[in-house]
């Protein structure tokens, strides 16, 4: 278990570079699992696309909290001692790649130099010293602490979006930190004025 110590990891600089390609890319919308959706990792799942380009496409999910950690056991874990505040901060699941490796989305209020802007509101950062500028209080005002990421190799997220795998929408920071996040699915539909009971899973349909 890891989070990168002092620079953004392979993924992060990836999420930069792909600012290069906003004419076309997904980076910064939330992506939304169809109610068809058979991959019980990705049942019911939104996912913050932190990167999305020719090669490859990577995001987090943003509502799926584990229920065998939280931030204080973390912090145990990665041998960073007792934090001063927000032990009992929840750690999600971000995806079934990487579970080992530590990603937290954030608003911008607070930026490391090896932080990638997400959109004008969120940031990603994997470095650990972020970590602890969260848990001695001087950290973001939003975060959340994830292990793993969803990840896509060249054009396959497309092909499933061709597929009514999933919807997108462009994110917000009260979405993505929406703290009841059991909820965070129906709403993400609310606002693409979509009922999921009468969604089509027909390539092209809604």
């Amino acid at each position: 278990m890891r989070f990168a110590k002092d620079t953004s990891d392979r993924l992060v600089r990836a999420a930069d570079s792909a600012r290069g390609t906003r004419g076309t890319s997904l980076q910064g919308q939330l992506l939304i699992a169809s109610p068809h959706m058979e991959d019980p990792r990705f049942k019911h799942s939104v996912i913050l696309m932190c990167q999305h380009d020719d090669s490859a496409a990577m995001g987090v999910v943003i509502n799926r909290r584990s229920s065998q950690i939280n931030l204080s056991q973390l912090c145990k874990t990665l041998e960073m001692g007792t934090p001063r505040f927000c032990g009992d901060q929840p750690v999600f699941i971000g995806g079934p790649v990487e579970n080992g490796r530590g990603f937290v989305l954030h608003s911008q209020d607070h930026m490391r130099p090896e932080s990638v802007a997400v959109t004008h509101e969120i940031g990603l950062t994997s470095s650990v010293k972020f970590l602890r500028d969260i848990t001695d209080g001087t950290g973001p005002a939003q975060s959340i602490v994830s292990l793993g990421y969803a990840g896509w190799s060249a054009g396959q997220l497309e092909t499933e979006i061709t597929e009514n795998a999933w919807l997108h929408l462009p994110s917000t920071s009260d979405l993505v930190f929406d703290p009841h996040v059991d909820d965070i699915w129906h709403k993400a539909y609310a606002r693409l004025g979509v009922n999921p009971g009468h969604y089509v899973n027909r390539p092209g349909s809604a």
